[in-house]
């Protein structure tokens, strides 16, 4: 007798992807999960076979074909499974061989997050130290041509003869001062590589607090800045002027997205301090760690920008240089922590995760 296939109804409730199977591995049940997961409706998935999911399925598909065979009740593994077109999932699997002829077999996926998120910081370590060092060198090429042009203005300027000196010397004050403008933004990419790292104790409340004091100070009206911090927090070495530098950047930012709730009156900046307990970062194993977040309840970052916030130049209000956050990301880098941000239109949220003793 045939096991109806509405009998699978309440796997629709769980968060992890179901697929039901029969013995020649033809996909009889989705669960919503897995449609999601999977990116293709129920209809569609009920007319494939395990081999049709995957590009890269071969070990999934043997352990169903031992599954089919009984030769364990349930198989557990990490996989990494490659779809056309699409991003690989990162998945533990779990393979149930069921007492049923029907469908003998019941998979289980569960999205790695862990992996993913190593994934991610991996990605933005090794992109944040292709753009610094080439943002360096490119700074250190523009930095003596910029010299020689500045230099030969001022001779020119010197050189002009005295009946044309004023309306000529206009021209040659607009090369002197755009060479010490370009200048002034060479020496800031170049900064966050010449600053010596001043080590000593932090206590990162100190750090908030005087974030908060130099934000109040700008923005007295209409803003108002929340502390939800864990006092128990202990102190870890580091450079205090880095760090307080870091939060400023971030607060300083969100402050400047806020403008139209400052108006309002109801615009919201959070700074929250907790403790995690066995993290990675940048792919080394931490007891403990603290966990800052700088949290607004502004529009949110315009999606076309969101991936590259930490870019050198990328920046999301006109008139900006875009080095501000690319200079928190190396102070924290230099920290061995690691810099994050999720967005969306009421909630931006910067968390720092700093390595503690």
């Amino acid at each position: 007798m045939k096991t109806p296939l509405t009998s699978f109804a309440g796997l629709d409730l769980l968060t992890s992807a179901v697929i039901v199977l029969d013995a020649e591995s033809s996909i009889l049940f989705a669960n919503a999960a897995a449609e999601n997961l999977l990116d293709s409706s129920f209809k569609s998935l009920t007319h494939l076979k395990l081999t049709d999911l995957f590009l890269n399925g071969q070990e999934l598909t043997a352990v169903f074909h031992q599954a089919v065979a009984h030769q364990f009740a349930d198989k557990r593994q990490d996989l990494t499974l490659e779809r056309a077109g699409r991003d690989a999932l990162h998945v533990h699997s779990i393979v149930t061989a069921l007492d049923n002829p029907d469908t003998p077999v019941l998979i289980e996926l569960r999205e790695n997050v862990q992996q993913l998120k190593l994934d991610r910081e991996e990605r933005m370590l090794d992109q944040s130290k292709a753009n610094k060092e080439l943002i360096r060198n490119l700074a250190h090429e523009i930095k003596n041509p910029l010299g020689g042009i500045r230099g030969a203005a001022q001779l020119l300027e010197l050189e002009l003869p005295e009946r044309h000196l004023r309306e000529l010397r206009e021209y040659t004050q607009v090369i002197i001062k755009e060479a010490d403008r370009l200048q002034t933004l060479v020496d800031r990419l170049l900064a966050p590589h010449r600053l010596p790292h001043i080590v000593g104790d932090v206590n990162i409340h100190e750090v908030c607090e005087r974030v908060r004091s130099l934000i109040v100070a700008e923005f007295p009206q209409g803003l108002t800045i929340k502390r939800d911090y864990d006092l128990s927090i202990p102190e870890f070495r580091g450079d205090k002027e880095q760090l307080i530098q870091t939060v400023l950047n971030i607060a300083h930012n969100a402050a400047q997205a806020l403008n139209e709730r400052i108006r309002q009156g109801d615009a919201v900046l959070t700074f929250k301090s907790r403790v995690v307990r066995q993290i990675t970062l940048a792919k080394v194993r931490y007891r403990l760690a603290l966990d800052l977040h700088i949290i607004d309840n502004g529009p949110g970052i315009p999606p076309e920008i969101r991936n590259r916030i930490f870019y050198p130049l990328v920046s999301g209000k006109e008139g900006g240089s875009g080095l501000g956050l690319t200079l928190a990301q190396t102070f924290v880098e230099q920290h061995m922590g690691v810099i994050e941000c999720e967005s969306r239109p009421g909630c931006t949220d910067f968390r720092i995760l700093i390595p503690l003793p």
